[in-house]
């Protein structure tokens, strides 16, 4: 399978390289004139760039431009829980230099190593799809690395204040539907009941563990080998100590498979759709016996995933409505919003993860 590589930058997204090639000599203690710069092209939120310099590769990670929600684009919060990991969990990739001097090249940023490897991406072509029987190895490597993370020790002083458990799935809840009022272009009927049905039914008593909390194929490196086991997990932006049920949840949201309806199916945000992935239920029977946690309550937590994919999405609609972006992906994903919350709304209706339509 061919590996994750950069490309050009897109327009309306370049970096200063005089002010970053002056700033990288000065921490690296190093002489280079020289510095290349690309673009990862296909994440949806932070952007993330490779790096050449000084005769070695690394990845920045920056906000996006336009961003409003400063809370998710934060730097410094990224940096820190990849610090407090590296000691912890060997698949969090090893951060090398934070920067919050804005005039460096207009944000914050942080730069890391660049694991070399393969994610899957929605919308790959055929031809470099893993097999189907290869699939089943890597849908298990999943999940044990989801439940090996919401398996480290919370207790710890760095990690104790990472997050506020105490009330964290009520505060989501909130917090999601407050973003997605600030970032609201269009009037989503399935989205507004989505979210009177959230507010009435969240748990009050919930587990506790540290969680990524967008986990899903395409924030995952495989090995280039024919194993094809996971080497990193990025993208820690949304990391924090809270219940891993709502990780999950998030997962199950991402986990759109091939027994959906095609309108559904048509958003490709994700590889699940292929030959070989299993169902949502199966998944969770898959984390409920790694992790021996009670899962009787999922089908709040998937609504709750479906959700905030939405509210995500919306915000991404918004930058582009405003002129912030210019990548043209994004130019009907009010539509996917739409989608989102009809699919939360059968789900509701239907009191179940799978077969909604």
């Amino acid at each position: 399978m061919k590996l994750d590589t950069p490309t050009k930058i897109r327009q309306g997204e370049d970096l200063d390289k005089e002010r970053l090639i002056g700033y990288l000599s000065k921490k690296f203690n190093s002489n280079s004139s020289k510095l290349e710069v690309l673009q990862f092209p296909s994440g949806y939120s932070n952007l993330t760039y490779l790096i050449k310099f000084n005769q070695s590769e690394y990845v920045l990670r920056r906000p996006p431009f336009g961003a409003n929600v400063k809370s998710g684009h934060d730097m410094s919060r990224e940096f820190k829980i990849l610090s407090i990991l590296k000691n912890k969990f060997s698949k969090a990739p090893k951060p090398i230099l934070f920067c919050d001097d804005e005039k460096i090249i207009g944000s914050s940023f942080y730069i890391m190593e660049r694991i070399k490897g393969v994610i899957l991406r929605g919308g790959m072509p055929k031809d470099e799809l893993p097999e189907p029987k290869k699939i089943k190895n890597i849908v298990y490597d999943f999940i044990s690395t989801m439940t090996e993370l919401h398996s480290i020790d919370c207790n710890t002083p760095e990690l104790s204040n990472f997050g506020k458990p105490e009330g964290y799935v009520k505060r989501q809840v909130e917090g999601w539907a407050y973003r997605y009022e600030k970032s609201k272009t269009n009037n989503f009927h399935g989205i507004e009941k989505t979210i009177k049905w959230l507010c009435n039914n969240y748990p009050t008593e919930h587990e506790t563990s540290l969680i990524h909390n967008d986990y899903k194929y395409d924030n995952l490196v495989l090995s280039g080998d024919d194993n094809l086991k996971i080497k990193a997990v990025l993208d820690w932006e949304m990391a924090t100590v809270g219940d891993p049920l709502m990780d999950l949840g998030t997962t199950l949201g991402y986990w759109i498979h091939q027994t959906d309806p095609d309108f559904i199916k048509s958003n490709k945000l994700n590889l699940t759709t292929t030959d070989g992935n299993p169902k949502r239920g199966e998944l969770i029977e898959l984390y409920a016996l790694k992790s021996k946690r009670d899962l009787s309550n999922i089908v709040f937590y998937f609504i709750f995933g479906l959700f905030k994919i939405a509210v995500i999405i919306q915000q991404i609609y918004y930058r582009y409505k405003k002129g912030f972006t210019k990548d043209s992906r994004f130019k009907e994903f009010n539509k996917i919003v739409e989608l989102y919350g009809i699919m939360s709304n059968q789900a509701i209706d239907k009191k179940k993860v799978d077969d909604l339509f």
